[in-house]
């Protein structure tokens, strides 16, 4: 079959899309994070992960949503500013106390990471991170070898 999932038994990974975050550029004024949240709502998309970045004048939300092609089409038919690019989701299985092993394989691979923030959802019952690295395949790469879980969009929005 054309589209079936295919999983690699070395990563236990299903292949599918990769997590793709929403930043949307909100006025720095009370109510506008609210706004957007209960426009997705209403919409019927749920917010996954969520990291907020304030300056004086403007705001940079960043947000996992568990469908991104329809917040897409909602802040364009709505006229609100955003771009969006590909994370690198990674489940620790063993929660914060996995972190710097995680961390350390990375920066033993020599590969930075922009941002990072927690997922507000545990799919599958374990802590989840999403990464903006500076190489996103070598990334997904390097964490698979090193034993972890690299999430697809597929994972989230079940």
């Amino acid at each position: 079959m054309e589209n079936e999932e295919q999983s690699d038994p070395n990563t236990d990974t299903v292949e599918g899309s990769p997590v793709r975050q929403v930043a949307v550029f909100l006025q720095n004024r009370s109510g506008a994070l609210l706004s957007i949240v209960e426009l997705m709502r209403a919409n019927h998309v749920l917010v996954l992960g969520l990291s907020v970045q304030d300056s004086i004048d403007v705001t940079v939300v960043r947000l996992v949503a568990s469908d991104p092609d329809a917040v897409e089409t909602i802040f364009i038919e709505k006229g609100i500013p955003f771009s969006t690019n590909d994370l690198c989701v990674v489940e620790l299985d063993e929660g914060a106390a996995q972190l710097p092993d995680c961390l350390r394989a990375l920066v033993n691979a020599e590969t930075n990471i922009h941002f990072i923030y927690p997922l507000l959802t545990r799919p599958n019952g374990k802590s989840a991170l999403a990464m903006c690295l500076e190489d996103h395949d070598f990334g997904q790469e390097v964490l698979m070898k090193a034993g972890y879980r690299v999430l697809k969009q597929e994972d989230l929005s079940r």
